[in-house]
Protein backbone atom coordinates (compact mmCIF):
# COMPACT_ATOMS: atom_id res chain seq x y z
CA UNK A 1 0.00 0.00 0.00
CA UNK A 2 1.18 3.64 -1.25
CA UNK A 3 1.46 5.81 1.76
CA UNK A 4 2.82 8.45 0.42
CA UNK A 5 4.92 9.65 -2.81
CA UNK A 6 7.44 12.46 -2.97
CA UNK A 7 9.53 14.55 -4.59
CA UNK A 8 12.14 15.46 -3.22
CA UNK A 9 15.90 15.82 -4.87
CA UNK A 10 17.58 14.76 -1.92
CA UNK A 11 16.17 11.78 -2.00
CA UNK A 12 16.40 10.56 1.44
CA UNK A 13 17.21 12.54 4.58
CA UNK A 14 16.54 13.08 7.99
CA UNK A 15 13.17 14.17 7.33
CA UNK A 16 12.31 11.65 5.20
CA UNK A 17 13.59 8.84 6.71
CA UNK A 18 12.16 9.65 9.97
CA UNK A 19 9.59 12.49 9.96
CA UNK A 20 7.66 11.17 7.12
CA UNK A 21 8.44 7.27 7.78
CA UNK A 22 7.24 7.70 11.80
CA UNK A 23 4.08 9.93 10.51
CA UNK A 24 3.15 7.69 8.23
CA UNK A 25 3.69 4.46 9.37
CA UNK A 26 5.94 3.27 6.63
CA UNK A 27 7.79 -0.29 6.90
CA UNK A 28 9.59 0.50 3.50
CA UNK A 29 11.40 3.14 1.14
CA UNK A 30 11.11 2.72 -2.43
CA UNK A 31 13.58 5.16 -4.11
CA UNK A 32 12.71 5.34 -7.68
CA UNK A 33 15.88 7.20 -9.12
CA UNK A 34 17.45 6.16 -12.42
CA UNK A 35 20.98 7.52 -10.95
CA UNK A 36 20.83 5.78 -7.79
CA UNK A 37 20.09 2.34 -8.78
CA UNK A 38 22.99 2.84 -11.40
CA UNK A 39 25.28 3.95 -9.16
CA UNK A 40 26.96 2.30 -6.63
CA UNK A 41 28.38 5.40 -4.85
CA UNK A 42 24.93 6.88 -4.65
CA UNK A 43 23.26 3.96 -3.38
CA UNK A 44 25.72 2.97 -0.49
CA UNK A 45 25.03 6.94 0.74
CA UNK A 46 21.47 6.55 0.56
CA UNK A 47 21.84 2.64 2.67
CA UNK A 48 23.82 4.54 5.17
CA UNK A 49 20.61 7.38 5.35
CA UNK A 50 18.31 4.45 5.97
CA UNK A 51 16.73 4.54 9.36
CA UNK A 52 17.13 1.19 11.62
CA UNK A 53 14.37 -1.46 10.89
CA UNK A 54 12.80 0.23 7.45
CA UNK A 55 13.46 -2.10 4.20
CA UNK A 56 14.98 0.08 1.46
CA UNK A 57 14.79 -0.69 -2.19
CA UNK A 58 16.89 1.71 -4.46
CA UNK A 59 15.10 1.18 -8.40
CA UNK A 60 15.19 2.25 -11.94
CA UNK A 61 11.66 4.26 -12.51
CA UNK A 62 11.04 2.15 -14.60
CA UNK A 63 11.77 -1.19 -12.57
CA UNK A 64 9.56 0.73 -9.10
CA UNK A 65 6.79 0.82 -11.88
CA UNK A 66 7.10 -2.59 -12.58
CA UNK A 67 7.15 -3.59 -9.12
CA UNK A 68 4.09 -1.46 -8.00
CA UNK A 69 1.75 -2.86 -11.03
CA UNK A 70 3.05 -6.33 -10.35
CA UNK A 71 2.00 -6.23 -6.33
CA UNK A 72 5.03 -7.58 -5.18
CA UNK A 73 4.72 -4.10 -2.86
CA UNK A 74 1.75 -4.32 -1.55
CA UNK A 75 2.24 -6.06 1.53
CA UNK A 76 4.35 -3.06 2.40
CA UNK A 77 3.77 -0.09 3.55
CA UNK A 78 5.50 1.97 1.33
CA UNK A 79 6.89 5.53 0.94
CA UNK A 80 7.91 6.50 -2.73
CA UNK A 81 10.85 9.21 -3.29
CA UNK A 82 11.67 10.24 -6.74
CA UNK A 83 14.08 13.00 -7.26
CA UNK A 84 12.27 15.12 -9.91
CA UNK A 85 9.01 16.21 -11.19
CA UNK A 86 9.35 14.37 -14.67
CA UNK A 87 9.99 11.12 -12.81
CA UNK A 88 7.36 11.99 -10.25
CA UNK A 89 4.94 11.96 -13.81
CA UNK A 90 6.09 8.67 -14.99
CA UNK A 91 5.37 6.99 -11.89
CA UNK A 92 1.89 8.44 -11.86
CA UNK A 93 1.29 7.83 -15.51
CA UNK A 94 1.65 4.05 -14.63
CA UNK A 95 -0.51 4.24 -11.70
CA UNK A 96 -3.06 5.27 -11.31
CA UNK A 97 -4.04 4.12 -7.68
CA UNK A 98 -1.63 7.24 -7.28
CA UNK A 99 -4.04 10.51 -5.73
CA UNK A 100 -1.50 12.60 -4.25
CA UNK A 101 2.07 13.90 -4.39
CA UNK A 102 4.38 15.64 -1.63
CA UNK A 103 6.22 18.27 -3.20
CA UNK A 104 9.51 18.13 -1.00
CA UNK A 105 12.11 19.61 -2.43
CA UNK A 106 13.25 20.95 -5.54
CA UNK A 107 16.61 22.52 -5.70
CA UNK A 108 16.77 26.09 -7.60
CA UNK A 109 17.96 25.83 -11.00
CA UNK A 110 18.13 28.06 -14.30
CA UNK A 111 15.13 29.17 -15.50
CA UNK A 112 13.17 27.79 -11.90
CA UNK A 113 10.36 30.22 -10.56
CA UNK A 114 10.08 30.11 -6.67
CA UNK A 115 6.55 28.47 -5.15
CA UNK A 116 7.53 27.53 -1.86
CA UNK A 117 10.54 27.79 0.32
CA UNK A 118 11.79 24.67 -1.00
CA UNK A 119 10.39 24.40 -4.20
CA UNK A 120 11.53 25.98 -7.32
CA UNK A 121 9.59 24.80 -11.04
CA UNK A 122 10.66 24.90 -14.38
CA UNK A 123 7.77 26.00 -16.72
CA UNK A 124 7.61 22.45 -18.11
CA UNK A 125 7.61 21.16 -14.59
CA UNK A 126 4.92 23.31 -13.77
CA UNK A 127 3.30 21.98 -17.49
CA UNK A 128 3.56 18.54 -16.07
CA UNK A 129 2.13 19.41 -12.34
CA UNK A 130 -0.92 21.26 -13.74
CA UNK A 131 -1.57 17.79 -16.02
CA UNK A 132 -1.39 16.04 -12.98
CA UNK A 133 -3.91 18.41 -10.66
CA UNK A 134 -6.03 18.18 -13.98
CA UNK A 135 -6.74 14.53 -13.72
CA UNK A 136 -7.65 15.35 -9.94
CA UNK A 137 -4.16 14.24 -8.40
CA UNK A 138 -3.73 16.20 -5.26
CA UNK A 139 -0.33 18.27 -5.31
CA UNK A 140 0.50 19.22 -1.12
CA UNK A 141 3.49 21.12 -0.45
CA UNK A 142 5.23 19.96 3.25
CA UNK A 143 8.66 20.05 3.77
CA UNK A 144 7.65 17.86 7.67
CA UNK A 145 4.39 16.10 8.40
CA UNK A 146 3.89 19.29 11.80
CA UNK A 147 3.99 21.90 8.55
CA UNK A 148 0.66 22.74 7.41
CA UNK A 149 -0.34 21.15 4.05
CA UNK A 150 -0.22 23.51 1.14
CA UNK A 151 -1.91 22.80 -1.77
CA UNK A 152 0.03 23.39 -5.25
CA UNK A 153 -2.33 24.48 -7.96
Amino acid sequence: MIKLFRIDHRLLHGQVGFSWVRSIGADCILIADDDSATDSLKLATLRLAKPQGIKLVVKTVEDSIKAITSGVTDKYKLLIVTGSVADAKRVCDAIPEIKSVNLGGIKKREGTRQVSQAIFLLPEEEDMLHELAGRGIELEIRQVPTETKTIYA
